[in-house]
């Protein structure tokens, strides 16, 4: 048993510093590509969208109000709300919708 958790915490090690270091070694000058420029704008705002939506749907009582509450958000966003707004909305349908089904 402790012999596969070292090798899987190696594994890991290696895969997070080759993601790191890769990329500052492979690409020394400017970036020319407007695929690979488009790409890395949309890195962050994918890997948070991943880590997101699985924890807005699963998060709630019922998967339902997590669903509202998405559609809720992305229409605010889709129109420009702030933030703030975005997310006191979001807590508020997923509150009451929480309250309707209960």
């Amino acid at each position: 048993m402790e012999h596969s958790i070292f090798s899987y915490l190696l594994v890991m090690s290696a895969v997070t510093l080759a993601i790191r270091i890769l990329p500052l070694t492979l690409i020394r000058k400017q970036v020319q590509s407007a695929f690979l420029k488009s790409f890395l704008y949309y890195v962050p705002y994918v890997t948070l969208a991943v880590m997101t939506y699985p924890a807005m749907t699963e998060a709630t009582q019922s998967t339902v109000s997590g669903y509202l509450a998405l559609i809720a958000g992305l229409l605010l966003a889709w129109k420009g709300a702030s933030l703030f707004k975005v997310a006191a909305t979001c807590c508020i349908v997923v509150f009451v919708t929480e309250l309707a089904v209960c």
